[in-house]
Order: C-alpha cells, then structure tokens, then sequence
C-alpha cells in the first residue's frame, strides 16, 4: 500500500471494512482472541477486502505507530488458523508514517464465508464500527452465497499464477476430457477453483489446493506444507530430510526415501499408505505444523495435524471428509493408483505387522495432531 492509497484510507470513518487500533495485544490470550474477533467481523461483512490499522487513534486519526510491537505476518497466520474456521486470507504490510512505523492487516474478500470463532462457534459481523453475533438470517444467506466450505478453496495472499506448473494443469483437464492452452488455460483454473480473482486489484491469487496439487514451489507461499523425516537409524543418509512440492512429487520423494532408509525386510507399504494419508487427509489450516516421520529403532512415528475424523459413536472414520477437492485432483492426477485401494487403511497397516508388533493410533485434540506409531526396525533385521 502506498502513501496515497493510506491517507485516503485515514479521511474515512471506522466501518464495517475498516478499524482503526491504538495498539494490539498479541502476547496474551485475551488479545490474541480479540485480534481474531476483529478479523472475523471485517471479513464477514460485505463490502470487498477489509483493512485493520494499527497504530491510529481511532478518533483523531492521529498516526501514533506501533512502536517496538514485534509483528509478523506468520504471527497473525497463527492467531487465525488456531482461532478462525476456516482460516480468514490476509496479509500484513507496514507502512513508515511521519516517522513511525504503522501496520495494516489486509482482510481479503475469500469465498468461504461465513468465518467462525473456534472457541465459542460464534460468527461475527461488523455493524458500523463495532463487532456484533451474526443473526440466523445472516448465517443462512452467507451459507447459501458461498455453497461450499472447501478450506482448499481459500485464496493465498501474496501467491501469483506465475507460480503454476502448467503441465501439472494441462494434465488434470486432459484426464477430464478438456484440452487447455495458453488462450483457455486461465479461464479453466478459475472456473475449477485452482485460482481466485482479487476483485479489488484485479489480480489471480492462487488458491490454497491449487498450490498444492499444481505448483512445485509451494513451499514459497505454505511453507507448512513438508514432510520432515528424522532419520535415527541409517547413517547413509542425512539426520534430517526435508520434503517439499506438489502433493503427488512429495509422495514419490517420501516413497523414495522410506524404501532406502528402511531395511528391505520392513513392510514399508504401511508406513507409505500412512503417509499418502497424512498428505492428503491432514488439515491444512494448521499453518504452523508439518507432517513429521520420526525413524528410530523402536518405533516410527508419523504425526499429522489435525484431528481425526469420527462418527457420531466415536469410531475412526477415513478422512475422506476433508480435504475432497484436493482429493478429486490426485484420483485425477495419481498415474500409481494409490488412492484407488478398496478396503480400511488402519486394518491394512496393522494387518502387515501381524505376529511383528502393534500398531497404535493417537487422536490427540489437544495437540491438533493424529498420530501413528508403528513397530521399529529392530524385528524386522
């Protein structure tokens, strides 16, 4: 934002776009969740992208900047993630304004309304300058405006189509029996949700599943997307291996790496079918958490965030209700067939180290994690 652009923002009054802050608490609970109270208001009143200013007195408009506040933009993807569903697409900009520094918070119009508050299930709106509970009526017309709660659907701040691998693309819509070439291309990846117009600037942002399925360099933009392996147990390869990229190049690495380290009398196919499932099943709105393999010689850990999903008696279900526009992609994409398998995963993985081990299942809500843990190598030399 230029200095043009945030002097006409100062000559308008507070609103349901705009909030004026003195300061933000961000280092207490309490501040955190009125950070997200404030961000979910704006972004579900209507109006085009919101803007929460800090550093303005809010009623005289006098610049008081933000000063030694240590404010990033991956703080207050946090604060967001952990507190909004789903998470609200913004990004943070600072501006120098009469000598004192100044923050905006861009609050950009996303198609996944209506945005809640975790902790409570309330959903908020701006009603002139304050924040107030959305009503029955407003929550029914914004659910039925926006039809899909798809998380895959929401726009990434600061992504650029430049960032798609057009072979990637091209490949999805041959598999649907539609050409695309440079004339049709961008038409297709909007009418298929791949990328997103920001009306307010006239510009593609990508979405959050076509970075994942369609760009190698994802990690640019998510880089919570990865599989972090710790290798304990083969010195021929390095402690620590980091995999990033598209989901289905990020599976061949892992597959790849799995099958060198482990020994070959290791069934590594469960422990690949775990990790095809965290890949794909876990929840991308835990921005500050990758998916970790932890190799030792007791035991191997694989951890996913998020929860797993569960029926109404409790019992584990697959995690095929997230994440279902992703998951359409890789059927589309995946040339292996592994997500074409009939049958229950959890009684295939622990079926392959029958008389060998257990293997044990940790849905841990506390943590936003689910994990695996499978034998280690030391039965299987």
């Amino acid at each position: 934002m230029d200095k043009r652009r945030f002097t006409n923002l100062l000559k308008k009054t507070e609103g349901t776009k705009l909030d004026f802050k003195q300061y933000i608490e961000i280092d207490t609970d309490s501040g955190r969740k009125e950070l997200a109270k404030d961000i979910c208001a704006i972004a579900n009143s209507r109006g085009g992208r919101g803007y929460l200013v800090i550093g303005i007195e809010d009623k005289t408009k006098k610049v008081l900047g933000i000063g030694d506040l240590e404010l990033n933009e991956e703080k207050i993807q946090q604060i967001i993630s952990s507190r909004i569903e789903p998470p609200v697409p913004i990004s943070l900009e600072f501006l120098e304004v009469d000598k004192k520094k100044v923050a905006i918070i861009n609050i950009y119009d996303g198609p996944q309304k209506p945005y809640q508050m975790r902790d409570n299930g309330a959903f908020y709106i701006r009603r002139g300058s304050t924040n107030d509970t959305m009503r029955k009526q407003e929550i029914i017309s914004a659910l039925q405006e926006s039809l899909s709660l798809n998380v895959e659907l929401c726009p990434i701040p600061h992504s650029d189509i430049s960032c798609i691998e057009k072979s990637i693309v091209d490949k999805y819509f041959a598999s649907q029996g539609i050409q695309a070439d440079d004339e049709n291309r961008t038409e297709l990846m909007e009418s298929a949700s791949i990328i997103y117009m920001d009306k307010d600037s006239g510009k593609h942002m990508v979405t959050l599943g076509g970075l994942l399925i369609f760009s190698r360099m994802n990690n640019v933009y998510i880089p919570h997307n990865m599989i972090r392996i710790t290798n304990r147990i083969n010195k021929d390869f390095n402690e620590t291996i980091i995999i990033q990229g598209d989901l289905l190049s990020m599976l061949d690495k892992s597959e790849d790496m799995i099958n060198n380290i482990l020994p070959k009398s290791y069934p590594t196919e469960a422990l690949n079918e775990g990790v095809r499932n965290a890949v794909l099943y876990r929840d991308y709105t835990v921005f500050y958490k990758e998916i970790e393999l932890i190799i030792d010689h007791n035991s191997i850990a694989l951890i996913s965030p998020g929860t797993l999903v569960k029926d109404r008696n409790g019992s584990f279900v697959n995690y095929i209700k997230r994440n279902m526009w992703v998951y359409e992609k890789i059927i589309a994409l995946d040339s292996k067939g592994r997500f074409l398998k009939s049958g229950r995963g959890f009684n295939r993985m622990q079926k392959a180290f029958k008389y060998k081990g257990k293997v044990t299942f940790i849905d841990s809500f506390k943590d936003s994690e689910f994990k695996v843990i499978y034998p280690g190598i030391k039965n299987f030399k």
